[in-house]
């Protein structure tokens, strides 16, 4: 019988989602041949006594688990010698600030199983918090507009008990006739368009956006085809700009003329061309004034996401003429950025119970038969000590500045 271990967060600052809630935890341990045991933590959106209710062992040390399932990355003193982990690792595209994590756990024999990997046949990812960085980057968006321009006041969404009390406050958004862009098509642009949508923000389509006048707010979603173009005037192919980026060039400001809000839902290819420059923000028609950068990649395709915020401090002004950050809300000439990298956090009872629904449905009954589909072997980074085959490109960045 396998053993699973719930493990304490113990990443800084806190995270309180868990992989499976004690209804999936008990479910599981119904289902299939395991025993689920939870590591007793202060900071879950659940408490141990929900699990104990469940007929689940709370225990303080999980030594004797073969897996152990976390969400954030597991600090290097916890990590447990030749055992299995999941969890987001933070590595697979050579982090930096992650590197000595995935030194440590190579050392220690760790077998990971990155969530970020866990992908079906075709390469579409089978677990995400997507949804809800959408829905509360979206949120925070609207609510850091309302504050910037004192139009409105609305309850920050750590504050919301959950998905239907953050719906409360829409009623409260009282919005001029603003133009927002939304870029991306994937769960978290879905999870910002269920907020517009509540929010009575009306879609309209690009061509809508940049040609006409509307008294009422509006948002348009724009993908990569609609923001990039070839350089050499061809047809714009989606197959080649996603495999090989090098021949096309940036088309975002067009929007940047007409657009108030800019939420940022892509995921950016680093080879890929940014949405715009500094420089570019500092031309007078150049019309943002506010960005939620979800996507959070820092000197990435958005200049002035110059750090990731906190939940505690969400919002950061940004100075395009002198490249810096500002208090937020200090001058008029600034942008206002909200780029908080834990999104989910936020509304934690939620985005813990998709999560686990998605573990449960489509990863844990490989983790339990022979992985015909290799679902999680693709997601497999290291084992016995070596990194697998599909991640071996990482031996540099393991042995750069370091004695491996």
């Amino acid at each position: 019988m396998i053993k699973i271990g719930l493990i304490k967060e113990g990443k800084v600052p806190v995270d309180k989602r868990v992989p499976l809630t004690p209804k999936q935890a008990a479910e599981l341990q119904e289902s299939f041949d395991v025993e689920v045991v939870v590591q007793s933590s202060d900071i879950r959106c659940f408490k141990d006594q929900e699990y104990i209710d469940e007929g689940l062992y709370v225990v303080h040390n999980v030594g004797d688990c073969d897996v152990l399932l976390g969400v954030k990355e597991v600090p290097m003193p916890d990590l447990i010698s030749n055992k299995t982990y999941f969890f987001f690792s933070h590595t697979s595209k050579e982090q930096p600030y992650n590197q000595k994590l995935l030194q440590t756990i190579i050392e220690k024999k760790i077998k990971l199983v990155d969530y970020e990997g866990l992908t079906d046949s075709k390469g579409a990812r089978v677990v995400a918090f997507g949804r809800y960085a959408g829905i509360v980057g979206a949120y925070n968006g609207i609510k850091t507009y309302g504050e910037r321009f004192n139009l409105f006041s609305i309850r920050a969404a750590n504050t919301c008990y959950d998905l239907d009390d953050l719906q409360t406050e829409y009623s409260k958004v009282k919005l001029p006739p603003i133009k927002i862009i939304l870029t991306g098509r994937g769960r978290v642009s879905k999870g910002a368009e269920e907020v517009f949508l509540g929010m009575r923000i009306t879609r309209v389509t690009p061509q809508q956006f940049l040609t006409e006048r509307f008294d009422y707010p509006v948002y348009t979603q724009i993908h990569s085809d609609e923001y990039n173009k070839t350089k050499d005037g061809s047809l714009f192919d989606i197959k080649k700009f996603h495999s090989d980026p090098k021949d096309f060039e940036g088309d975002f400001l067009k929007y940047a003329k007409e657009a108030d809000l800019l939420v940022a839902g892509a995921f950016w290819d680093p080879h890929a061309p940014v949405l715009f420059t500094r420089e570019d923000a500092t031309k007078p028609d150049f019309k943002i004034k506010v960005i939620a950068d979800i996507t959070c990649d820092i000197e990435g395709s958005i200049p002035s996401t110059l750090r990731p915020s906190t939940i505690a401090e969400p919002v950061y002004d940004y100075s395009a003429k002198e490249g810096v950050e500002k208090p937020a809300f200090s001058d008029e000439s600034n942008i206002t950025v909200m780029a908080v990298d834990n999104l989910p956090c936020e509304l934690p009872i939620n985005a813990s119970n998709d999560f686990g629904e998605q573990l449960i449905n489509n990863v844990l009954p490989h983790l339990f038969s022979d992985d015909k589909e290799e679902v999680i072997k693709r997601a497999t980074i290291t084992d016995n000590g070596k990194l697998t085959e599909k991640y071996s490109y990482l031996q540099n960045f393991l042995r750069s500045n370091s004695g491996l």
